[in-house]
């Protein structure tokens, strides 16, 4: 039974790195016109705001579409786009 939960443990753990590794080799996402790092960091940082800590910024670009990004701060207090997405209109049932 030993064997067996400490196999388990083992795969766990190799998945687990395996995942990691992955998405510290993926490509950052660059800044599109809109988002807030878009043309270098800003000048002022979040010097309240916990190292690590994400939030949201919504934008329109020139075409009219809408985007959603997801920021981190980081260590040195710049701030890391990690996500984006284009957030699609549902015009016929206004949402």
């Amino acid at each position: 039974m030993n064997r067996l939960a400490i196999a388990a443990v083992s795969a766990a753990l190799l998945g687990l790195t395996a995942c990691t590794s992955i998405g510290a080799s993926a490509q950052p996402i660059e800044p599109i016109p809109g988002s807030i790092i878009y043309g270098g960091q800003p000048r002022t940082k979040l010097m309240k705001s916990p190292i690590g800590s994400t939030f949201n910024h919504r934008f329109r670009d020139n075409r009219g579409g809408e985007w959603e990004e997801v920021y981190r701060i980081a260590p040195d207090r710049t701030l890391e786009l990690i996500a984006r997405r284009q957030i699609e209109l549902d015009v016929e049932n206004n949402r």
